[in-house]
This record gives structure tokens, C-alpha cells and sequence, in this order.
């Protein structure tokens, strides 16, 4: 009787090691002809070795198929690879580019991005870091430097580090990646008061759970101030978000009676709602009026007027910060914060003041 021939895998007919989960430490060094401790330091601490060995040992483990325990793993070096990060929204445009950005880089040395969106909500944001720690992350990446009053006295009991991102004030000693916010809106309205604006209206979004646009609305007032001019009550208005809150902001500060020559709008989408506004009702810009926003989001220079703005480097931003925490868990104490420029963007929405405005219907 015929003995039964066993079927020939891919693998096995390619000369290839068949994927075992027997696979350990060990055979990997032997595989890619290091020690098992090189191949721990690769995994555990990546950024401390060579991008030659850390694509040796890549192979081999591709190769074997070993997947490292990561119970055990944790438990021997007192990390999990993980990095947590919360951000306000995922609807912003360069939150989003940040944060591929970041998680680009975190890869590139073998951390996996744990991510949260606390809808700027800081009891929300306290409670997701909670989650994120009671998961074991080595660290925490969040946006902006105000938060709830409990989640800094957290961050320190546990001894887990952290970077915010998007803001920078000088002198803070928290750890931060990104813009001076005032100084960038400070810059921002004098440049528009060269332009010979003197009637300002800013629509802002809600600051009491968002230190960078506060400061953006005090960098106008203070460029203001500085220049001997103020904004009225009825022409600094709040909204949360979105397109449509920025036609209705709009909407609400040129329906007083002087209305401003110059609109500043705090974010990118108040900026595209207020053009639209504007667009619909028959505003000349920038003859009649002056509009101007923040984010440079990619529509803002592809709409039919394409809207000035203070352009922020998100993906530089979110790169930077995987570094700079990167860095802090390498050694801790030795990461220094990172001040990035915002760049004012001239386009076809601003100009000189109008002489006399055309009426309206």
C-alpha cells in the first residue's frame, strides 16, 4: 500500500523556515547572528541602536514569525511599547496630520500609538489618560497646556512623562512642542493694522476649555491695545466649531452698526464658514472687507477667494513631539521643549480697508 504524501506548504517549498509559535528570543539572535541581548535592546529600547541592526533583527522575526510575549515583555523592562495621546478633535485637519505624523515616527522604532479624542472635554481628557495609564503607556502626548486640575498630580504619581503639543509659552516648565499662540495673533493683527485696519471683529472659539485659543484672542487685544485701538463686545464673539457656527459668528458681527473692515477667525473652519457667508451675501473681498483665519487647511487655498491665514507646521509638530518624548524616556530630564514659527500666509482674502463700503442686501 502506498504511503500518503504529504502536501508541500509554500513555505516548505520555498526553503523557507515554516512559522512556528515554538519561536524564541534566542533562535531570533542565532537567526539574525547577534546575542539574545542585542535583540532585547532592539526591542525594548530601538532608538539606542543602529537602523543596520534594527533591520537585521526585523528580518529574522519577519522571517521566524516570533511575536514577542508582551506580558512578559512589560514585566521584565517595566514597559509596554505604547505611547498614549489624546487630542480635542479629529475633525481639525492638521490635529490629524499631527498625529500621523507621530505615529509615523513612533513606529520607526517600534511604539504602537494608543489614541484618544476628549472633544474638548477636560474631564473626559482625564478620564481616557486614566484608561491609558491603568493599559500601561510609557508615556502621554496631549495638546495644549491647560488641563484638568488632577491630570499633572496623576502624571507625576505614576512617574509617567509627558509632552503638550500645539502650544509654547516661554518660561513654562511643563515639556511643550509647537506655537506661541499669542505672539502668532499678536504678529497677525499688527499686520493687518499696517494694512490700515482699525475696525476689528475676532471670531473665537470658546476658551474655557482651550488655552490656545484664549491666548490667540489676547494676542489680538493686546496687538490692539498696543496701537491705541480696542474691539467691542458686540465684535468678539465665541462658537465651538464647524463651518456653519462660522456663518452664523459671521452673520452676527456684521450685523451691528459699524461693522469691522477686518474679520480674524480663530480656525480654520470658522475661516471657510465665514467665507461662505460672506460669498452668499454679496461681500466684495477684500474690497468691502478683510477676512482672515488660522490651521491653513488645504481648502482654504483652493476656495474661490483664497483666505489669508497663520499656517501652523502640524506634521513637523507631531514629529517632534515622538522625539521629544522619545527622548525623555531614553534619559529622563534631558528633553527640552521645541518653539515652532507660525507663518503668516497672504492670500486674496485681505487688503487695505475700503474707503467707503457698498451696502449690502
Amino acid at each position: 500500500m502506498a504511503k500518503s504524501r504529504q502536501p508541500v506548504t509554500e513555505e516548505a517549498d520555498a526553503g523557507k523556515k515554516p512559522r512556528s509559535s515554538g519561536v524564541t528570543l534566542r533562535d531570533v539572535a542565532r537567526f539574525a547572528g547577534v546575542s539574545s541581548a542585542t535583540v532585547s535592546r532592539v526591542m525594548n529600547n530601538p532608538e539606542v541602536v543602529s537602523d543596520e541592526l534594527r533591520s537585521r533583527i526585523k528580518v529574522a522575526i519577519e522571517h521566524l514569525g516570533w511575536v514577542p510575549h508582551a506580558a512578559a515583555r512589560a514585566l521584565a523592562t517595566q514597559r509596554t511599547g505604547t505611547i498614549g495621546a489624546v487630542f480635542p478633535t479629529l475633525a481639525n485637519e492638521h490635529f490629524a496630520t499631527a498625529i500621523q505624523t507621530l505615529q509615523e515616527t513612533l513606529e520607526q522604532v517600534g511604539y504602537t500609538l494608543l489614541l484618544g479624542c476628549s472633544q474638548y472635554d477636560p474631564e473626559r481628557e482625564y478620564r481616557q489618560v486614566r484608561t491609558m495609564l491603568e493599559r500601561g503607556v510609557d508615556a502621554v502626548v496631549l495638546v495644549g497646556e491647560a488641563h484638568h486640575p488632577d491630570l499633572y498630580t496623576l502624571l507625576a504619581q505614576r512617574q509617567v512623562p509627558y509632552v503638550n503639543t500645539f502650544a509654547y509659552r516661554e518660561g513654562s516648565d511643563k515639556l511643550c512642542v509647537g506655537i506661541d499662540n499669542h505672539q502668532a495673533f499678536f504678529d497677525f493683527t499688527t499686520y493687518l493694522i499696517g494694512l490700515g485696519h482699525q475696525r476689528f471683529a475676532m471670531l473665537s472659539q470658546n476658551a474655557d476649555s482651550n488655552d490656545r485659543a484664549r491666548a490667540r484672542r489676547e494676542g489680538v487685544r493686546d496687538a490692539l491695545a498696543e496701537h491705541g485701538l480696542g474691539i467691542t463686545a458686540a465684535h468678539m464673539v465665541e462658537g465651538y466649531w464647524g463651518a456653519r457656527e462660522g456663518r452664523a459668528l459671521f452673520s452676527k458681527v456684521m450685523d451691528t452698526p459699524q461693522p469691522p473692515t477686518v474679520v480674524i477667525c480663530g480656525n480654520g473652519s470658522f475661516a471657510m464658514g465665514a467665507m461662505l457667508e460672506a460669498m452668499q451675501k454679496g461681500y466684495d473681498i477684500p474690497k468691502d472687507l478683510s477676512l482672515v483665519g488660522f490651521d491653513d487647511f488645504e481648502l482654504m487655498s483652493e476656495l474661490p477667494i483664497s483666505i489669508t491665514t497663520v499656517r501652523v507646521p502640524s506634521a513637523e509638530i507631531g514629529a517632534t513631539a515622538a522625539k521629544v518624548i522619545l527622548a525623555e524616556l531614553a534619559q529622563k530630564g534631558s528633553a527640552q521643549s521645541v518653539k515652532f514659527d507660525a507663518e503668516i500666509i497672504v492670500r486674496q482674502s485681505s487688503g487695505a480697508p475700503p474707503k467707503t463700503r457698498r451696502k449690502t442686501g
